[in-house]
């Protein structure tokens, strides 16, 4: 039997990509001249169910029906027998992307069709912006710093090589506590520079009280680290910002606390009873004791970082109550939230923070660290879809820099980028598909520029690579590389992000290498003016909001057409018609 589906065929599914709750579908299934009978496989949030298909024509069999009534992750595929009974599975391609299914003896890989709340809505600004990285404590300082802490080093030298020093049997993890004394007041300096970029969203990393450099290990989510400033040089930022048309997101690290913090307070730093000194403190409940005080859980092993208990109460109220972490920042100015290791967070958890949120602003983004396919990721032995419209607005695009770095070390061809980035406008809803987090480079992988050179050393290499330079060759092919990736993510829907310094040419491996101080007044002009042109193509309505269409021009060349059609984009808003196109051919 010759059979065939393609999930991504308006002949094969109707309508095409994610549904709205309720809405008419129809599948049908060709190449079935010889079959006896064909019965579609439905499975909706686990429940199964054997559904007869009927005869369309002599070719094929086809099935009607509604979607259910409320959000869920639906799959299928099929199960045909010819006249003389003799069974047969068709299902997904053998990569699980979707389009042109594939035969199976044992049960195949389903296809998804993902629906989604009608109402569900993302922040226009998210799909027509262009946001930008800051790791504070690098990108700009307003004088020499100065700390009452007598545990951390302050780089006098802004240009100096960040410290890596590791406590390899007990924390696990880099020390990260030197400083270079990067500012808030120094971010609002510069935001003229950062609009001449084209930057409509700024995402800073961690801003409040902490004990390293990096401020994933918090010690206070009520106060700004006073080695960044105060919280009227916050509101000063967001209110200089949004006079720019600039929103500014923050990093919500809420999966752990650090062990130097008021909550856990390992070092007695703080003049409270934490956790770790008191078993009947008001945080001893937030944490998880094997064995009080010192055997608890810690995020990935790493002793500095106690997991926090997202299902007590009291927690709850603190970061999601009415006048919680989450609302008070944004009231503060935020605009929102980018969720650290969001898939480590609880879905009623996530669904609360998102109401908390959008409570203050109504445009109040949260905007989640997945890795995976954000639609059907596994975690903690659970199916979870982040795109329903009742959690995230969208995610970091990790599967789509991935597959560009493959690609651009020819370490794969066009045909898998177009698949990948196809599958993504299959299965997620359109807007949280124009609102992805299209990355680069980050605060946690070695610069992208370096990656891009082609030197040998990985993503997770954590070796001291600290004085490695590029040669002026690898560096040139390294740019070319970088800047048609930078074409990529400006011609795809969602918000190409940009991380600090990647656009004037900084280098360097994994952490803290990847956290060089921006270098001002040194930076490599003839890149950043071809950001900036690359950038303003965002400008564009087509680029936007257009359809999209993607397919490979040989193993070597991606093209990318965005358009405009009958007078509007692909959310019913009034726009000219145009068209977009352009064609990546990698170095």
């Amino acid at each position: 039997m010759q059979l065939y589906h393609n999930s991504r065929s308006a002949e094969c599914r109707a309508p095409l990509g994610a549904v709205r709750c309720g809405r008419p579908v129809r599948l049908r299934l060709f190449g079935a001249t010889n079959v006896g009978r064909a019965i579609l496989i439905w499975t909706v949030n686990g429940q199964r169910e054997s559904l007869p298909m009927i005869p369309a024509d002599d070719d094929s069999f086809e099935i009607r029906f509604r979607m259910p009534q409320t959000p869920a992750i639906c799959e299928y595929f099929f199960y045909v027998e010819n006249r003389d009974g003799a069974g047969a599975y068709y299902g997904n391609a053998w990569d699980g992307l979707g389009g042109v299914g594939t035969p199976s003896g044992p049960e195949p890989i389903p296809f998804q069709i993902t629906v989604y709340d009608p109402e569900y809505q993302t922040p226009e600004y998210l799909r027509k912006g262009v946001m930008y990285q800051v790791f504070p404590d690098r990108f700009r300082r307003t004088g020499t710093p100065r700390s009452e802490r007598s545990d951390l080093l302050i780089h006098e030298n802004w240009e100096d090589i960040p410290m890596r020093r590791v406590d390899a049997v007990k924390e696990k993890d880099n020390y990260s506590l030197d400083f270079f004394g990067g500012t808030l007041k120094g971010i609002e300096q510069k935001l003229p520079y950062l609009k001449s970029l084209g930057v409509t969203v700024l995402y800073l990393n961690p801003i409040f009280k902490s004990r390293s450099n990096h401020r994933y290990d918090t010690g206070d989510y009520e106060e700004i680290d006073p080695m960044l400033g105060t919280k009227e040089d916050f509101r000063s930022l967001c209110e200089a910002a949004d006079r720019a048309g600039m929103h500014v997101m923050l990093d919500g690290v809420f999966s752990h606390t650090g062990a130097d913090s008021l909550y856990f307070n390992f070092y007695g730093h703080y003049d409270t009873r934490g956790a770790y000194q008191d078993r009947r403190s008001p945080w001893a409940k937030w944490y998880f004791f094997r064995h009080w005080p010192d055997d608890y859980e810690s995020w990935w092993g790493i002793e500095t970082l106690p997991r926090l208990n997202k299902q007590d109460e009291s927690l709850r109220r603190y970061f999601l109550g009415r006048n919680g972490i989450v609302s008070r920042w944004i009231r503060e100015g935020a605009s929102g939230w980018r969720l650290d290791v969001a898939d480590e967070l609880p879905m009623d958890y996530l669904r609360a923070l998102r109401k908390a949120a959008r409570s203050v602003r109504k445009d109040a983004v949260v905007l989640g660290e997945v890795w995976e396919d954000a639609s059907h990721k596994v975690a903690y032995g659970e199916k979870r879809s982040y795109c329903l419209g009742d959690t995230l607005d969208s995610v970091m695009n990790y599967p789509l820099r991935g597959v560009l770095l493959d690609f651009l070390l020819y370490r794969c061809d066009a045909e898998k980028v177009c698949r990948l980035i196809l599958s993504q406008q299959e299965n997620y809803p359109a807007p949280f598909f124009y609102s992805l987090m299209n990355i680069m480079g980050s605060h946690d992988r070695p610069r992208i520029l370096s990656l891009l050179s082609g030197l040998a050393w990985g993503e997770e290499d954590h070796e001291n690579r600290s004085s490695v330079i590029l040669p002026e060759g690898q560096l040139e092919l390294g740019k070319k590389r970088l800047l048609a990736m930078l074409r990529v993510i400006t011609a795809l829907p969602g918000i190409p992000c940009v991380y600090y310094g990647d656009e004037c040419g900084m280098q360097g491996t994994a952490d803290p290498y990847c956290r060089g101080t921006f270098p001002w007044g040194k930076e490599d002009t003839a890149l950043q003016e071809e950001f900036r042109s690359l950038l303003k193509l965002r400008e564009r309505p087509v680029v936007q909001t257009g359809a999209l269409s993607v397919y490979a021009e040989g193993p070597g060349t991606l093209v990318i057409r965005r358009y405009i059609t009958a007078g509007h984009d692909v959310f019913g808003q009034v726009q000219e018609d145009d068209v977009f196109e352009t064609r990546i051919t990698r170095p």
